[in-house]
């Protein structure tokens, strides 16, 4: 197997893995907001940061836009940020390490 095959293959299960983690996270903040209205048991936020720290930052932050949910709640708000861009670093790096191989 060459590398650049092997490359190809990780950029499709990671595309693979974060389409499914940010469809989990959007659904579970939007199920959290549906509890919440209903004054039932909430999704914990220990739960929704892991989500975002397993890579769905995006449907998070898509569900807190569109139902409008933990918008301002803090410290929540912070770790989300900082998950986020700890995230975007780790991202750049990689970014700048494969286009050193090349």
């Amino acid at each position: 197997m060459s590398a650049s095959f092997a490359l190809q293959a990780a950029a499709l299960a990671a595309g693979a893995w974060l389409l499914l983690i940010n469809t989990i996270a959007f659904r579970a903040f939007g199920e959290d907001k549906r509890r919440a209205v209903h004054r039932q048991g909430r999704v914990s936020e220990a739960a929704l940061l892991k989500l975002v720290a397993a890579g769905g930052g995006a449907g998070a932050l898509a569900a807190m836009g569109l139902f409008r949910h933990k918008t301002r709640k803090q410290p929540f708000r912070t770790r989300l940020q900082l998950i986020l861009a700890a995230q975007a670093i780790a991202a750049v790096c990689l970014a700048i390490w494969i286009a050193g191989r090349g």
